[in-house]
């Protein structure tokens, strides 16, 4: 986002003038005639109004009014800990079968083991964080008021801009008040309409809050600029719809309705809207990942100006432990703290069907392999190579669940058998054995040129660290136990670190909405019976995901694959580590109860259920406490 970075931290101490003081004060809001007086001065600058949207922007990204700490936004925990995208991450993946996290920091283990309780500091955080986030939304709201303007004599290309300004607050505040909806279910419920001062905001029920926020977003969608004609990380309308889609695939958790047609309408149109995907998957987290493809709405991070210990920034460093190269990732170290378990690991097992990927290349030549996968010809006929579009060029697909050796064969004859002297790709007659790991791979065999590829056949999204890792978790404090994650790097696609050469603080933007979920949203609505979904498109938006995941066609589904466990296995494989996951969770029914385990859920190795009222999480004690309009969530 082109805006100036620098003043950030000055304008966000401005605005917290007239903000909520404190979560858990009464919601004190305070301005004062000074403070109306000083805004209005400030307000004199023409540029002060951008600079304001910037920092509502900035608010999902940074914690308070310094960097990287110092003045937090929020109190009650570690600032480093408050930022936004930091407690809105565990909440979405710590309490799934995602990730792991191996501090025993306050409440923080309760997260996976699915006990937390009104008294949890990181249930709070999430919370209060969530309120400052519309504050400051409904604040500056209300100093863009017609009214407003008019008194400071704004008109002609201001006036416009500060239109487009408002419709992207709206759609900030809206994305809030959709994480408060998901994660909290009873909300309380303040706008710019309300007037600062002293009162209690009323609590609003999951309906409520679902159709505010629709009207809100089809309301904005008309004033927001075109799909990708916005500046980076700002909204436009492709964010908006985006965030209707999410909210219908979703409605009937939310509400008791579903609402899949207009799931399918919405994610349609985001579809529609030009974006493709980007082609190499890896290049969706790294630094210069605002280059990339695909990405509808970002959260921008900057390794200079926008430092905190959240974000990106503690993606990266507490996925790094072990023997993990901290360099390899741009960062100066690990804080060894999150993993995966391998329920999500075991969800990339190709279980690929050889008889149809070997039947796509070509007939059955006399070609074949031999080696320690058929007992060197003592367990059966030899493997046999296609005979590929392309005279003397032969290939097959073929699955070797032990290291071992193979040799190429012609027509199970020993005497017309090749090795390979060199380890080059060359192929001899009478050579060595040609030494394979375990793996599912492509082999194919040129007699043109007498070379050969034996290349891996594997999903390039399953980026785990296994050396010196266990796939299994004995002890959760353990870094070694369960595979590290690689998805996230701070380093550009040529292998440059960020701009922060100190190593800390991290340039990857955190992509909050890409394509890729729009084809699987679509794709699961069409399958949840949403009216106007097209199976046969479903199909192929699935498959230019496989197709890039594995680089060939060799996974693609039809539609009689596309099932809703599928899709859920799909958005693990495709999204994970995204905050998708406990929302996914929730809306198939596996998050809570015995439906569904994963390992150490419920405080369990093998995992256990849970209570289905943790669906949603409590209002926290301190605002229940103050405000006497709120109710408890029910079970807490």
């Amino acid at each position: 986002m082109k805006i100036n970075w620098k003043n950030i931290f000055f304008i966000g101490t401005l605005v917290s003038m007239f903000m909520l003081t404190s979560c858990t004060d009464d919601l004190k809001i305070t301005p004062e005639d000074d403070d109306n007086i000083a805004s209005d001065e400030f307000y004199n600058n023409p540029a002060s109004y951008k600079q304001v949207l910037a920092k509502l922007y900035a608010g999902l990204a940074i914690s308070g009014q310094e960097g990287p700490a110092g003045r937090p936004d929020i109190t009650g925990i570690d600032e480093g800990f408050s930022q936004y995208l930091r407690q809105y991450w565990l909440a979405q993946e710590v309490t799934t079968d995602e990730a792991v996290i191996g501090w025993a920091d306050g409440s923080l283990p309760d997260y996976h083991e699915h006990d937390w309780n009104e008294n949890n500091e990181f249930v709070r955080a999430l919370y209060n964080r969530i309120l400052y986030q519309i504050t400051v939304a409904n604040e500056f709201l209300r100093q863009t008021s017609d009214a407003k303007l008019d008194a400071r004599g704004v008109t002609g290309t201001l006036r416009s801009d500060i239109a487009v300004y408002r419709a992207e607050a709206r759609f900030l505040r809206a994305l809030s008040y959709w994480h408060a909806l998901d994660l909290y279910g009873n909300f309380p419920f303040v706008t710019e309409k309300d007037a600062p001062g002293y009162f209690f905001p009323e609590q609003k029920d999951r309906t409520f809050l679902f159709n505010f926020i629709e009207t809100e977003l089809k309301d904005v969608e008309a004033t927001l600029l075109a799909p990708k004609s916005n500046e980076y990380a700002r909204a436009d309308k492709a964010a908006a719809w985006m965030l209707l889609a999410k909210l219908y695939l979703n409605a009937a958790v939310y509400t008791g309705t579903a609402k899949y047609g207009d799931c399918v309408i919405y994610s349609k149109k985001v579809i529609d809207a030009g974006y493709v995907i980007e082609p190499a998957y890896k290049n969706l987290f790294l630094a210069d990942n605002h280059t990339a493809n695909g990405v509808i709405f970002p959260i921008a991070f900057d390794g200079l100006r926008t430092q905190s210990w959240g974000g990106t920034t503690f993606i990266i460093h507490a996925a790094i432990g072990g023997n993990m190269n901290p360099a390899d990732f741009g960062v100066n170290g690990g804080w060894g703290g999150t993993r995966t378990t391998s329920a999500l690991v075991n969800k990339f097992d190709l279980n690929l069907d050889l008889v149809a990927a070997n039947n796509a290349i070509g007939t059955a030549s006399l070609w074949g392999l031999v080696g320690n996968l058929n007992d060197w010809g003592g367990a059966g006929p030899d493997i046999a190579l296609r005979q590929t579009g392309t005279t003397n060029i032969f290939a097959g697909f073929v699955k070797i669940n032990n290291d071992g050796e193979l040799k190429f064969r012609y027509n199970h004859d020993w005497g017309n058998n090749y090795g390979d002297n060199g380890a080059n790709g060359t192929i001899d007659a009478g050579g060595d054995n040609i030494k394979v790991k375990k793996g599912t791979y492509r082999i194919s065999l040129n007699l043109a040129n007498n070379t050969y590829t034996i290349v891996e056949v594997k999903d390039a999204r399953a980026d785990f660290h296994r050396d010196g890792q266990k796939l299994e978790i004995e002890s959760i404090g353990t870094f070694t136990d369960g595979y590290a994650i690689r998805k996230f790097k701070n380093v550009t696609r040529t292998g440059v670190s960020g701009s922060d050469k100190s190593g800390n603080h991290t340039d990857t933007d955190f992509p909050m909405f890409r394509i890729e979920d729009a084809y699987l949203m679509y794709a699961e609505a069409t399958v949840r019976g949403g009216a106007g979904g097209n199976v046969g498109l479903a199909v192929g938006y699935v498959n230019q995901l496989k197709q890039r995941a594995l680089g060939s066609t060799a996974a693609n589904i039809s539609s009689t694959d596309l099932t809703l466990n599928f899709i859920l296995d799909e958005r693990a494989r495709e999204l994970y580590w995204e905050c998708h996951r406990r929302t996914d969770l929730i809306r198939f029914g596996r998050f809570t109860t015995g439906t569904y385990q994963w390992p150490w859920k419920g405080g369990v190795a093998n995992g256990t259920a849970t209570q289905v009222f943790r669906n949603i999480f409590p209002i926290p004690s301190s605002d229940l406490n103050a405000n006497p309009n709120l109710k408890q969530n029910p079970g807490y």
